[in-house]
C-alpha cells in the first residue's frame, strides 16, 4: 500500500512538471551591433509559423518593456503569451542600450528615423532567414508610429498598441496641461518653433527639462510624422488596440487612427491600462508600472492571437 501511494505521488508530480513546461523556447538574437533582443520560438514552430516584431515605447525602454525603476515586464509577458499560442515573437532593446554600453550615446544626434530604420533592419533580418510565413509589426506607444512607418511596403500586418492618433506635440501638451494648465500656450509655441526647425529656449523649469537642447533635434524629426497620415498609407491588415484605463494615450486616439484607415479593426479593452495590465481601482494604475507580478490582461493575448491567425 505504501509503495502504491508513493507511485501515485510520483505520477502526479510528473504530470505537474509536464503541465508547467513552456510551449516555447527563448534565444538571444543580435540583428546588428546596435540591435539585440530575445526570440520566442514555439515548440511547434514550422513553415507556417508567423513572427511578431515588438517595438517598445518611448524613452529607455528595453525588450521586456521595462525602464530603470519601472519593472513591469509588459512586453515580456505579451511575448510569452503569444508564443504560448504558437506565434513567434522577437522583442529587442532600443539602440540606446547598446550605445550606453559602448559609451557612444549622444542624445543630440538621435533622430526618429533612426528607430524607423532599426525596425526595418529587424524585419529584413528575419525575412532573409525565410523561416516565417508572415511578419507582423507590433508597436507600443511611441513604437506604434515607428512601426506604422516601417510597416509600409515591408510587413504583412500591423498592430498598434496604445499608439497616439495625434502628433506628439498634441499628446505631450495634453499631458502637461493635466499637471500644469498654465504652460499650455508656451508649450504649443515651443512645438511650433520646433516644427519650423528652430531651436527654443525656455525659463520654465518643467518645459526646460522636456525641451532641453540635446533632445530638440529628436522632437523636430518626430514632428514630421502624423499618425493619421501614416496609417492611411497602409494596405495590410491592421489592428488598433487601446485600453479604457490608459492614462497616457486615451482610447479616443485609437478611434482617430481607425477613422483614418477604415480597413483597420478597432479594439478597446475594458480596464486595460497603458502597459496592458488590468486596473480595477484608479489608484492602482500608476503602481502597476512598477509591479512585475501583474500579468498582461488575457483579453489582449486572445485578441492579438485571433487577429494574427487571420493574416
Amino acid at each position: 500500500m505504501k509503495k502504491k501511494l508513493l507511485w501515485v505521488i510520483a505520477l502526479f508530480s510528473t504530470v505537474a512538471v509536464i503541465a508547467q513546461e513552456k510551449k516555447f523556447t527563448t534565444q538571444d538574437v543580435e540583428v546588428n551591433s546596435l540591435l539585440k533582443g530575445t526570440l520566442y520560438t514555439p515548440i511547434k514552430s514550422n513553415s507556417k509559423t508567423k513572427l511578431v516584431i515588438l517595438i517598445a515605447g518611448s524613452g529607455p525602454t528595453n525588450r521586456s518593456g521595462n525602464q530603470m525603476g519601472m519593472i513591469n515586464n509588459s512586453l515580456k509577458y505579451l511575448a510569452e503569451g503569444l508564443a504560448e499560442n504558437d506565434i513567434a515573437v522577437y522583442s529587442y532593446d532600443k539602440r540606446i542600450f547598446a550605445q550606453m554600453v559602448n559609451k557612444t550615446l549622444d542624445e543630440k544626434t538621435l533622430r526618429f528615423e533612426d528607430f524607423i530604420n532599426d525596425a526595418k533592419d529587424v524585419v529584413n533580418h528575419f525575412k532573409s532567414e525565410k523561416k516565417y510565413s508572415k511578419i507582423i509589426i507590433t508597436g507600443h506607444s511611441e513604437g506604434s508610429l515607428i512601426g506604422m512607418v516601417a510597416a509600409n511596403g515591408l510587413a504583412d500586418g500591423y498592430i498598434s498598441l496604445a499608439g497616439a492618433g495625434r502628433g506628439i506635440d498634441k499628446v505631450i501638451v495634453e499631458q502637461l496641461v493635466k499637471q500644469a494648465p498654465n504652460v499650455k500656450e508656451e508649450a504649443e509655441k515651443d512645438f511650433e518653433l520646433l516644427k519650423e526647425g528652430k531651436s527654443i529656449e525656455t525659463k520654465n523649469a518643467m518645459l526646460s527639462t522636456i525641451f532641453r537642447p540635446s533632445v530638440q533635434p529628436y522632437f523636430t524629426s518626430w514632428l514630421k510624422y502624423e499618425p493619421q497620415t501614416e496609417i492611411q498609407k497602409l494596405t495590410i491588415p491592421i489592428l488598433i488596440v487601446n485600453g479604457t484605463k490608459d492614462i497616457q494615450v486615451p482610447p479616443s486616439d485609437a478611434t482617430l487612427l481607425h477613422n483614418a484607415n477604415k480597413t483597420s479593426k478597432l479594439l478597446l479593452i475594458e480596464n486595460m491600462n497603458h502597459i496592458f495590465k488590468e486596473i480595477k481601482a484608479d489608484e492602482d494604475n500608476t503602481k502597476s508600472y512598477s509591479n512585475p507580478d501583474l500579468p498582461v490582461i488575457p483579453e489582449l493575448i486572445s485578441a492579438l492571437t485571433n487577429f494574427i491567425k487571420t493574416i
